[in-house]
């Protein structure tokens, strides 16, 4: 029954992942979408410039997610295999983001490479918070390999291992968490205290992911003329510099795979920050951009592999062959 189990969970995740990349996200109705209106709509009652404040607007809203899949997968379970792989498939799906992610970053290569900066400046909200008017060709590719390296983890290698680990309640729970730092945990003077609860609960959910993604990122290297030792050794020297405890590990990795210096001064809409250098390379140019996609694309694959290829050893060992 336990092997059963896991292998209907692994089976689902990688269903969810081939959906991801031949569908893209849902065209109409995108359940994230959804959750973030809903987010938003309860924040006008939960807001409060506290930390405590922001604890039960993350609590509500993360439970409620996380409990509605469990009963997703309990009532699932009780119909049989298919319902069950179904069901781990359509929530691995949605909370999935890496073929939009490639697509969005493929376009913003394509538009820097024609010097149409105000596309570029318009098209990059869809990536990150930064902000667009205050970035040249230079700022925009560098926002642009950024963005690739930390979305790579947060929105592709950790929703593939919270299913793999924690079925349908934990995927969808992943998914609400880091909604909900996109929405709130900045640094803003509006989010300061109250985001707090959710910048901190998305730097633990991601923070096994993050290091997965580098790790991933050095094998996969070579696939876009990289280089493995130069994303270990920006990995283990950079990192820690960062503010972030996980876009450090993952932006550090890129940029030594690609061998690209990225870091310096950050706009925000809020704020300016300089942030530490990572890699040892020149200055990102409007090409690797496209390197920096398939970059991502391939670790997705190899994250979707090592989920499976781990699924697959658990069932044997238990199995006892």
């Amino acid at each position: 029954m336990i092997n059963t189990a896991r292998q209907t969970r692994v089976v689902g995740v990688v269903a969810g992942y081939l959906a991801d990349v031949v569908l893209g996200d849902p065209r109409t109705g995108h359940p994230v979408a959804g959750f973030g209106t809903a987010a938003g709509s309860l924040e006008q009652f939960t807001y409060r410039d506290s930390r405590s404040a922001g604890l039960r607007h993350v609590a509500v809203l993360v439970g409620s997610v996380s409990g509605f899949g469990a009963f997703l997968e309990w009532r699932a379970s009780r119909c049989g295999v298919l319902p069950s792989v179904m069901t781990t498939a359509v929530a691995t799906w949605v909370a999935l983001g890496g073929t939009s992610l490639a697509h969005v970053g493929s376009q913003m290569g394509d538009l820097l490479a024609r010097d149409n900066l105000d596309g570029a400046r318009r098209l990059l909200p869809s990536l990150c918070g930064r902000d667009p008017a205050t970035l040249d060709t230079a700022g925009l590719t560098r926002a642009t390999l950024e963005s690739l390296a930390e979305n790579t983890s947060d929105a592709q290698v950790a929703p593939l291992l919270w299913a793999a680990v924690g079925g349908v309640p934990g995927v969808l729970g992943y998914r609400a968490v880091n909604t909900l730092d996109a929405m709130v945990g900045h640094r803003s003077p509006r989010y300061t205290r109250f985001g707090w609860a959710a910048a901190r609960l998305d730097d633990a959910a991601n923070y096994v992911a993050a290091r997965v993604t580098a790790a991933l990122a050095v094998v996969c290297a070579p696939l876009v003329g990289g280089s493995p030792v130069g994303a270990v050794r920006a990995w283990r020297r950079d990192a820690g510099r960062h503010p972030s405890p996980n876009a450090g590990v993952v932006e550090a990795a890129f940029a030594g795979a690609l061998g690209v210096r990225l870091g310096g001064p950050t706009h925000y809409h809020y704020e300016l920050q300089i942030r530490p250098t990572l890699g040892d390379g020149s200055p990102p140019r409007v090409s690797d951009v496209h390197r920096a996609v398939r970059l991502s694309r391939a670790v997705q694959a190899a994250a979707a592999l090592t989920v499976a290829g781990l699924g697959a050893v658990s069932v044997a060992v238990r199995s006892g062959r």
